[in-house]
């Protein structure tokens, strides 16, 4: 049995190297063509050439996703591409469509191909048939239960890749044709409105126009919008499934996001690594989890059978503020910080590095960047002087938590 891959998402360059200093095995992220995800940052070719270098420099693969399902015109420029990839030195490229997959296996035959959630894989039988199209992994529809991936690693000898956390799509492993259909935008081509995360009501055929709520909590009923998949407490059947990778779902969430989700299943997943005869579960690792903005956890069909209450409020649950991240540590204990949500000298914040739990900080001096001291910072990216009470690392985070009511938004990067 392999240790298993953690294979994080880099929606940017800075998520990027967070990720990787936070433990990642691998990163998957988006050129600037092909991929599902076109809000987010991606990279251009020349920066995604430096994303390569520096993961490979850190010991980390990077995967690159070519996951739409094209039209005709889109396959125009896709040969170009999938070289331009294999010569800045991907580790893989991820892709859905057939067509495509045999386009890559035409014009770039040595860059491994990794096979989509998109493209619902469900069966032993449907992983041998594209094991035998040359696709080295295989990415799991979500929909399977542990039984069903035993099944699937032991019949099949290839390498397969799970998603253990983050946003679930209500449609079939993410094939969804509502954005389309109600936005005009197309979700199996990287424009998703997220369209089932609106409040929907109910009417009778009979009494047009009259709209009925369907009553879930003060905010109304959100039919088809899922919990958050977050399978940390399985942390041991996942490695003994023979599952080959773990991935962290969000390339559009924040560094808070990726750095605190990449910490937890690192440290869970390596201390099973450690002792597996007396491993022992840790509650904190789900109470991290859930600092971090979740639309609640579900264990999806993990264990068999879907969650009695899979569905949710659209709303995001957020109980902590990401207050800012260390751009350099100056001394032991004075590190410059990158702002990214107000608090004042005084404060009660939390200091969370890659390693141990996080620790109390009770904001004192706060100095700008030229040395003169502040006492409120107020706008985000403004990078200021910070005294901590221990040695700090470049990307250790500070976080505040809310309170009731609270305004702040938080800045997605």
């Amino acid at each position: 049995m392999k240790k298993p891959e953690l294979l994080i998402p880099a929606g940017n360059f800075e998520k990027l190297k967070v990720a990787i200093h936070y433990g990642a095995d691998a990163v998957y992220l988006a050129g600037p063509e092909y991929g599902l995800r076109k809000k987010a940052g991606n990279f251009p070719l020349q920066e995604l050439e430096e994303a390569v270098k520096y993961a490979h420099e850190k010991e980390t693969k990077v995967y690159v996703t070519v996951n739409i399902y094209p039209r005709n015109s889109d396959l125009n420029g896709i040969t170009v591409y999938l070289k331009e990839i294999e010569n800045l030195g991907a580790d893989a490229v991820i892709i859905s469509d057939p067509g495509v997959i045999h386009i890559a296996k035409k014009t770039v035959p040595q860059l491994p191909v990794h096979l989509s959630t998109q493209a619902n894989t469900t069966n032993r039988e449907s992983a041998l048939f594209w094991k035998n199209q040359g696709v080295k992994r295989i990415c799991l529809a979500r929909e399977l239960s542990l039984q069903e991936i035993k099944e699937i690693t032991k019949k099949t000898d290839m390498e397969i890749e799970l998603f253990i956390h983050g946003a679930m799509c209500i449609s079939y492993s993410g094939r969804c044709l509502m954005s389309k259909y109600m936005a005009g935008r197309d979700a199996n081509e990287g424009d998703c409105s997220q369209t089932c995360r609106w409040k929907y009501y109910l009417m009778e055929d009979k009494r047009k126009g009259e709209y009925f709520p369907v009553e879930q909590d003060e905010r109304g009923t959100y039919f088809f919008s899922s919990k958050d998949l977050c399978l940390i407490k399985y942390i041991p059947e996942l490695i003994q499934s023979g599952a080959s990778s773990f991935k962290i779902e969000g390339r559009m969430k924040s560094i808070y996001y990726n750095s605190m989700v990449t910490k937890i299943y690192r440290e869970a997943i390596d201390t099973y690594w450690k002792n597996r005869e007396n491993y022992l579960y840790n509650s904190e690792w789900e109470k991290e989890l859930s600092k971090t903005s979740n639309r609640d956890f579900t264990t999806a069909f993990f264990n068999g059978k879907a969650d009695n209450d899979i569905s949710t409020s659209s709303n995001a649950i957020q109980t902590y503020d990401f207050l800012g991240i260390v751009k350099e540590a100056l001394s032991q204990s004075r590190a410059l910080v990158d702002i990214r949500n107000k608090f004042v000298s005084g404060d009660d914040v939390e200091w969370v590095g890659k390693r141990g739990k996080p620790a109390s900080l009770k904001i004192g001096s706060i100095l700008d960047a030229e040395g003169v001291r502040k006492k409120e910072v107020v706008q985000p990216n403004e990078e200021v002087i910070i005294q901590f009470d221990a040695p700090v690392e470049k990307y250790d985070i500070l976080r505040k938590k809310r309170n009731e009511g609270y305004p702040h938004k938080m800045p997605d990067s």
